[in-house]
């Protein structure tokens, strides 16, 4: 087999004349990118070694490979393959043998396989693979170079079907890596990470500065401890044949224009009515910060009031921050104001004092968001779920926003449960309670039935912090109530029907909306401490704003 050589690709190449890779890099903007399984993923390759028809799609791969590695890593001189015994591995010795036309100094492990027993697969792409990467001066060694060390380390261990814990070989290779300290780049998917669920599949994992997926791109590389341990993502399709019917993704990434923030302007012959009733109801005693962050959040988002109503009795109807706020105790909201017409946010710091009045806010409420403390009254109170489903029912939609332990109660499992099935655990949850679901964390996912699972890329660390889950809600609401009074449809029944039945479309898409919003803002506030969440107020109505 022939190699083919790139122009100046050689030891003295510099990032100008490095080779442009046909990778994409898996950005956080306009683009919407499909998420794709172990099942479809299998069922891709089949189809693809099929058109290949003798020729190995392996050696593509690694051509494919060793172009993204020169053109992420051109100074690189001395590199080291860490090769596994299946395809994840084959790919690493194809790129090997490229690596060392275009003039790198290449040493190989192989982890899982001895060097005879791969010498002897002559009639196998993996086989094949080796050869070449010998012929072209490649050293196979059987641990890790030390003198000198390597610049960069490839793991080419595990690709996606690994589904349990690392062997004791694979697990000392990965220590190995880890203990050298230098950068590491992952082909398809850091080793000991599920491909699916973003959860590491045992103790060690690689933690790798980039990682390439191949052919589909999978949901784990952008969930849980997935996005810490792929580091920047790309993704290259190797020319895939269009997709077939059993090649539905399982999920897609939240892009900007998803959803009511790629509208027009506010029209010029707008009222504060044309933009809907936010009412806020939360801030049990000692709780009064949470009801507040989300009534601001809510102004942020533009909508045309916001109502707090505040659980403590003694608590002041006042905010000196936000006079534009008004405020009214839960009585008077029941018995005097039309919340057949609201958006209404429950549960930001409600306490134990939400679940007097969260039936009456799932009986009337137009549009209902349910966030932390009403989240656990649903978990304890099965005829909240059947008002819940009785509101899907009249066209009234509903979006619960838990995080992993919220929706561990809800669905009476476990947070490791949860988290290592967060797309089916969203999905779960929108179809028990006939609601769209935003199961927060590392990749929150958007879930609605009937729709496919959406899981937003924006976002960090910064988010973990006291305040900003109410923000959240907050400016949830805040959308969905001018989406909802702009889009109000004329009389009759007819017109009433189309819109109930776009109801749960438009929740799914301002949720999408929102989460992606709110995760840009603290991306541009940077991961290094914590943001405080009144500053993420003004930061995800300035986001907003940007072009």
């Amino acid at each position: 087999m022939t190699l083919s050589t790139w122009p100046d690709c050689g030891p003295d190449s510099t990032p100008e004349s490095a080779p442009t890779p046909n990778a994409e890099m898996v950005s956080t903007g306009t683009k919407s990118w499909p998420l794709h399984g172990i099942r479809s993923s299998r069922r891709i390759e089949a189809r693809m070694l099929e058109r290949w028809q003798g020729r190995s799609l392996m050696a593509w791969a690694g051509q494919r490979v060793a172009r993204w590695i020169l053109s992420m890593a051109p100074h690189a001189q001395r590199i080291w393959i860490a090769a596994g015994p299946g395809g994840n591995g084959g790919d690493g010795l194809f790129a090997a043998a490229h690596l060392a036309q275009c003039g790198r100094r290449v040493d190989i492990s192989l982890h899982g396989m001895t060097l005879e027993t791969a010498l002897g697969m002559t009639d196998t792409a993996y086989g094949q693979g080796l050869a070449q990467a010998l012929a072209h001066g490649c050293v196979v060694r059987d641990a890790a170079p030390s003198s000198p060390a390597p610049d960069l380390v490839i793991d080419a261990l595990l690709g996606l079907g690994a589904n349990r814990a690392l062997n004791p070989p694979l697990a000392q290779a990965v220590r190995a890596i880890q203990q050298l300290g230098r950068p590491c780049l992952s082909i398809d998917i850091p080793t000991g990470l599920g491909g699916e669920t973003g959860q590491a599949l045992g103790p060690v994992m690689i933690r790798a500065q980039a990682t390439l997926s191949l052919l589909t791109l999978k949901p784990g590389l952008l969930m849980g401890e997935g996005r810490d341990a792929a580091g920047q993502v790309w993704f290259d399709r190797l020319d895939r044949l269009p997709l077939d019917d059993g090649e539905r993704p399982l999920a897609q990434t939240i892009c900007r224009p998803f959803g009511p923030d790629a509208g027009p302007m506010r029209p010029h012959a707008s009222h504060k009515g044309t933009f809907g009733d936010v009412v806020i109801v939360g801030g049990a005693p000692g709780m009064s910060g949470a009801l507040r962050l989300a009534a601001h959040a809510a102004l942020a988002a533009g909508a045309g009031r916001v109502i707090a109503v505040p659980l403590d009795p003694s608590a002041p109807l006042s905010d000196e921050l936000r006079p534009e706020c008004m405020w009214m105790r839960p009585q008077a909201l029941v018995s005097d104001y039309p919340l057949e017409r609201a958006t209404v946010v429950c549960g930001c710091g409600g306490g134990a004092a939400v679940q007097a009045v969260l039936p009456v806010m799932v009986a009337r409420a137009k549009r209902l968001v349910l966030d932390a403390d009403a989240l656990n009254a649903l978990a304890v109170q099965p005829s909240i779920a059947l008002g819940l489903s009785t509101r899907a029912d009249q066209g009234r939609s509903t979006i619960l926003t838990p995080h992993p332990l919220e929706a561990a109660r809800l669905l009476k499992h476990t947070v490791d449960a949860v988290q290592a099935t967060r797309l089916e655990a969203a999905q779960r949850l929108a179809a028990q309670y006939c609601a769209t679901v935003v199961l927060k964390g590392s990749g929150t996912v958007v879930a609605t039935s009937g729709e496919l699972p959406q899981v937003n890329v924006t976002g960090n660390g910064a988010l973990a912090t006291g305040g900003t889950g109410d923000v959240l809600a907050g400016w949830l609401g805040g959308r969905w109530a001018g989406v909802h009074t702009a889009a109000e449809p004329p009389e009759g029944q007819r017109a009433q029907a189309r819109q109930e039945a776009l109801e749960p479309l438009q929740a799914h898409r301002t949720a999408c909306s929102a989460v992606f919003i709110h995760g840009r803002a603290a991306d541009r506030l940077g991961s290094m401490s914590a943001v405080r969440a009144l500053d993420l107020v003004e930061n995800v109505r300035s986001e907003l704003m940007r072009p």
